[in-house]
């Protein structure tokens, strides 16, 4: 069963990409393109080139799991970052947003506690335009 929460660490693939790929493939991407171990337990997100496909992937202690979903109508947004070649951290409210088709630059956020050394902000204001 995938769950999603705030405790994980998401991270979007910079570049569009072919969703014939599964497992092996894009465990490969998140290797070979974001330098990261696809088994840590961070949550790997991958659009397609007309944002209208996402595929989520994640292990979860025995495997890995995907998520996927094909829009009917409308695209996703990818969130417009300044170095974001490779990819980009999302936070899991962000990953919410895309997936319900809420856009990003219109998200008002009111001010929160953090802990010391915790990041209370992995959003941006500046998205790709659909």
């Amino acid at each position: 069963m995938i769950a999603l929460h705030a405790q994980h660490k998401y991270y979007l693939y910079g570049q569009p990409t072919d969703m014939r790929k599964s497992f092996d493939g894009l465990s490969g991407l998140v290797r070979n393109h974001l330098r990261r171990n696809p088994t840590s337990g961070e949550v790997y997100v991958f659009l397609n080139r007309k944002r209208d496909m996402i595929k989520v992937l994640l292990w979860d202690r025995s495997g890995f799991a995907i998520y996927s979903k094909r829009l009917e109508r409308g695209s996703f947004e990818r969130p417009r970052r300044e170095d974001s070649a490779a990819g980009v951290q999302l936070s899991w409210e962000e990953l919410v947003l895309i997936l319900e088709g809420i856009s990003l630059g219109s998200i008002q956020r009111r001010k929160r506690f953090a802990l010391p050394g915790e990041n209370p902000v992995l959003r941006s204001a500046n998205v790709e335009n659909a």
